[in-house]
């Protein structure tokens, strides 16, 4: 096969791929940082002048938070101020998750200090001033509480992932003189098929029913139907992208209805993983904090100095598991490993629909929301880049395509 040299994108175009929400992250962050400090110089003057080496504790505590921000701002400033610099070949996009892979790094330390810590003061317990240790524990999770609501405003969260969601519409009523029908694409885990429900009155006969769909480029394709329980169902497959008008006969009467593909919402894709290492790290205070505050109560009440420590115990395991996810889904971006199958499923789908044949595909992420592909084709009947690269013009993530034709 030999490469076709005057199909390949031209790399003269801009190459900013930062989040939608880069620049409302960036002072979230920064304004954060300013109250952490604020509180910070609170408590540490006001243990020096108090003489309570508790508060002045805390207060160097929360210069650690806030210096874990500061990575995450400075990140953002990064990423912003050389988001046209040429040196990046693929842009900034991805400093959030560098920053975000070795925020995980530090917690996962403090995870283990506190652990450390925490086991250390079960086998030899100190004392413990309650009336100084409860107070600024309840000061330090509503410093935390406030952190995270300012940096979470948006819809930003740590959360897990709920998958893509592929985007089509779910289901189409039709109004039959039996009774209305319900028409979906239905592919939960299994190859998209064409599903019709009564949702009114009888379901129509198998043999007398028949689906043709009728694409913009005119192509038609007829689907036979069988019974399964309730429904029917295409014994076909639906080849992508599901965007085409419907015509489904049902004995001598013909109904019509028009599905539109609206795009695949990636979950994957679009998080940007250093805000979620930003808000990990104010959690995961608050959740110390938390227990702490529980311990501290507990063994004020009933004398169980050992709760004090196995809080840290707790705490220390929740976030070494945020710990773990955070490294494991920013390493895999660092890596460049495919961020969502299913999408590149898809992609092959579409190229391949006309009868031509995909022979690589490289698919990574480049930003928050922004994806890049390098596509080498082996064409059908001569067809240009020009004509697979509108073909995935429906994938609204690919912000970056390369397209090869191979030719024989």
């Amino acid at each position: 096969m030999t490469l076709d040299p005057g199909t390949v994108e031209p790399s003269f175009h801009e190459h900013v791929f930062l989040g939608a929400d880069h620049a409302q992250s960036e002072r979230k962050t920064w304004a954060v940082i300013w109250l952490c400090a604020a509180m910070m110089c609170i408590e540490i003057v006001g243990g020096l002048l108090f003489g309570s080496i508790a508060l002045v504790a805390d207060g160097l505590h929360m210069s650690t938070h806030a210096g874990a921000l500061l990575l995450a701002a400075l990140a953002y400033t990064y990423a912003r101020r050389h988001a046209a610099n040429a040196n990046f070949t693929f842009g900034t996009g991805k400093f959030g998750d560098l920053a975000g892979f070795t925020s995980a790094i530090v917690l996962a330390m403090i995870a283990i200090l506190i652990g450390y810590e925490s086991v250390t003061r079960i086998l030899a317990p100190i004392q413990i001033h309650f009336a100084e240790a409860i107070p600024i524990a309840c000061v330090g999770l509503a410093v935390n509480i406030t952190s995270a609501w300012l940096l979470s405003g948006g819809g930003h969260h740590h959360g897990h992932d709920h998958g893509g969601e592929h985007g089509h519409d779910e289901a189409h009523s039709i109004a039959t003189p039996s009774g209305d029908l319900i028409l979906e694409v239905f592919e939960e885990s299994v190859p998209p098929r064409f599903r019709l429900r009564a949702a009114v009155g009888p379901l129509p006969a198998a043999e007398t029913t028949l689906i043709t769909t009728v694409r913009p480029d005119g192509t038609q394709q007829v689907f036979t139907l069988a019974v399964h329980g309730d429904f029917l169902e295409s014994q076909a497959v639906i080849p992508e992208p599901h965007a085409f008008t419907v015509q489904i006969k049902i004995g001598a009467d013909s109904y019509t209805t028009v599905f539109e593909e609206h795009g695949h919402g990636h979950g994957a894709t679009g998080r940007d993983n250093n805000m979620r290492a930003a808000v990990i790290h104010v959690m995961a205070d608050a959740a110390v904090s938390v227990l702490v505050i529980v311990g501290l109560l507990l063994a004020r009440a009933f004398g169980w100095l050992w709760m004090d420590p196995l809080a840290g115990i707790i705490g220390a395991c929740v976030i070494a598991s945020w710990s773990y996810g955070l490294i494991r889904d920013t390493g895999a971006i660092l890596l460049d490993r495919i961020p969502d199958s299913r999408l590149a499923r898809d992609l092959r789908t579409t190229i391949e629909s006309d009868g031509s044949t995909l022979a690589d595909l490289h698919l990574w992420r480049l930003g928050p929301g922004h994806l890049g592909a390098i596509v080498s084709v082996c064409p059908k009947d001569g067809r240009s880049a020009d004509y697979y690269r509108a073909k995935l013009a429906r994938f609204p993530a690919l912000s970056h395509v390369t397209i090869e034709i191979q030719k024989s």
